[in-house]
């Protein structure tokens, strides 16, 4: 009987790792994925915030000698 319960103990420890080891990956995953999406919104504001000054310049220019 002990040893019976042993095996049983040893096999949910073998399945508990390997569930630890499976929500480790998707954990990864979707920090990863949540860092690419943060990167993907933020550089084009970064870029808009050089961009619309220069915009705005030569429209201003352009209506200025109007």
């Amino acid at each position: 009987m002990q040893e019976d319960i042993v095996a049983r103990l040893n096999a949910q420890d073998e399945l508990l790792r390997k569930i630890y080891s499976s929500s480790e990956k998707t954990r990864k995953y979707f920090m990863w994925t949540l860092i690419g999406t943060a990167v993907m919104f933020v550089l084009p504001l970064i870029g808009l915030a050089f961009a619309i000054p220069a915009f705005l310049n030569n429209y201003m220019g352009a209506l200025s000698n109007f």
